[in-house]
């Protein structure tokens, strides 16, 4: 089932589902930076083993990427 079939299924628990998955994987990346674990993921049908440290090179780019000074906030 694709993307866009989950966001149109009738039941809202599946519906809602997807982004339940993102959050997860998202707490599962920054719980592997806080105690220098790696992760493992399949891509592409193969096992692949994620290091803490690419994880936090990954997490740095991201937050420079949405740096709010870009958009004249001041935090």
């Amino acid at each position: 089932m694709s993307a866009k079939d989950i966001s149109t299924a009738k039941n809202p628990d599946l519906r809602a589902s997807l982004a339940a998955l993102q959050r997860a994987a998202a707490l599962a990346r920054e719980t592997a930076i806080q105690t220098n674990t790696n992760i493992v993921i399949e891509e592409n049908g193969k096992v692949v083993r994620i290091l803490a440290e690419e994880l936090r090179r990954k997490a740095s780019e991201a937050k420079e990427s949405i740096n709010p000074q870009h958009f004249g906030l001041v935090l």
